[in-house]
């Protein structure tokens, strides 16, 4: 009897140790790591997507969607919040959209 448990518990630590070892090489990168997928840089992003507004950036992300990675560059113009997307391969202009979410009291839903 005693000669089983022995034996069960020996399987259940060779298991355990098995997936402990197999999960720690699924950890998740570090986020700033993506940018080694960006040709462009931050800096440029952020003034290419200044440029297409005639404002200021107030923050900026890289992100990945369908067609690759691209730079959303949040920019105030004239009391209007523009969400600008920039390639982050070419550093062109992709599209530039009111934030109307922005343009109210409350606040971002994703803030």
């Amino acid at each position: 009897m005693k000669r089983a448990l022995k034996a069960g518990l020996a399987l259940v630590a060779i298991a355990t140790i098995g997936t402990v070892t197999a999960n720690a090489s699924k950890v998740p990168e570090n986020d700033a790591l993506i940018i080694r997928h960006a040709e462009t840089s931050l800096i440029q992003a952020v003034r290419a997507a200044e440029q297409q507004t005639n404002g200021k950036a107030t923050r900026a992300e890289l992100e990945q969607g369908k067609k690759g990675w691209f730079y959303e560059v949040e920019v105030v113009a004239n009391g209007t919040t523009y969400d600008v997307a920039v390639d982050a391969a070419k550093g062109i202009v992709l599209a530039s959209t009111v934030d109307k979410a922005d343009n109210t009291n409350d606040q971002d839903k994703e803030d």
